[in-house]
Order: structure tokens, then C-alpha cells, then sequence
């Protein structure tokens, strides 16, 4: 044998790491986590504390729109059309500093009825919108 030239004995053991078989397991995990992310947020249940609390103190006159059970609008007690809403907000906010509204709605009105006037209050440049609910009952 020559001094110069190399036998198949003679190699080195080669240490490289095959990455495909890594990359496949990486995008099933992926493809997995994706698929069942969502869901695991939809059926996540929260029982929400009760809490009594006092009413915040207006210098402007608060202004509360009410759904009543048939579903007639009302801005504090005078009657108004779906249509009528937005315009009728935004002229009443037009040089109010402070834009805020309160909603309030039957329980037996549905829950797309109330979704739709939410966004017609905040489609008249309503900046706070909050929920007047009835208080819990002291035992």
C-alpha cells in the first residue's frame, strides 16, 4: 500500500443529523396546535364575581338608550327608529367633551338585536358604551 493513498477503513465516522425527519414531526405539531387552538378557547367558562358598586358621579347629562322587549328603541324616554339611532346620537354628542352612553335591554330581546345597536352607538363616534344591569339580590 502507498504511503499517499487512502483505504475505505481509513474514513472517519460521519456525525451530520438528518433534519427531515425533524422538520416533518415540527410541521404536524404546528398543523396540530393550529387546528386545536381555537377550540380551546371557545368552550373555556368563566363565573364572573358579583360586586355592588355606586354610581359614578355626571356633571353632563347621562344618556341611556333603551330596547324594550318588541324591540322599539328609546334615548332615555323619547321613541326612536333603528334607522333614526345613529343621526339622532350624533348630533346630541356633537359638542359633548365626554361621549359615553349607557345601554339598556330586555332579557328577552335577542342577543343580534342588541349586537346591532351596539354598533350603531359606536358607529355615531360613541367612545364608551356601558350596560345597565339590575343589581344581585342581598341574602
Amino acid at each position: 500500500m502507498e504511503i499517499g493513498s487512502r483505504d475505505n477503513s481509513d474514513r472517519g465516522t460521519m456525525s451530520q443529523i438528518n433534519v427531515t425527519p425533524l422538520v416533518d414531526v415540527m410541521l404536524v405539531l404546528l398543523v396540530i396546535f393550529m387546528v386545536t387552538a381555537p377550540m380551546m378557547q371557545q368552550g373555556v367558562q368563566v363565573n364572573l364575581p358579583k360586586a355592588e358598586t355606586k354610581a359614578l358621579p355626571s356633571q353632563e347629562e347621562t344618556v341611556v338608550v333603551s330596547i324594550e322587549k318588541s324591540g322599539r328603541l328609546f334615548i332615555n324616554s323619547s321613541e326612536v327608529s333603528n334607522e333614526e339611532l345613529r343621526s339622532k346620537l350624533m348630533t346630541m354628542f356633537a359638542n359633548r367633551s365626554k361621549k359615553e352612553v349607557f345601554l339598556k335591554a330586555d332579557r328577552d330581546v335577542p342577543y343580534g338585536e342588541v349586537v346591532r345597536t351596539m354598533a350603531e352607538i359606536k358607529g355615531a363616534g360613541i367612545e364608551r358604551l356601558g350596560m345597565i344591569t339590575e343589581p344581585t339580590q342581598r341574602k
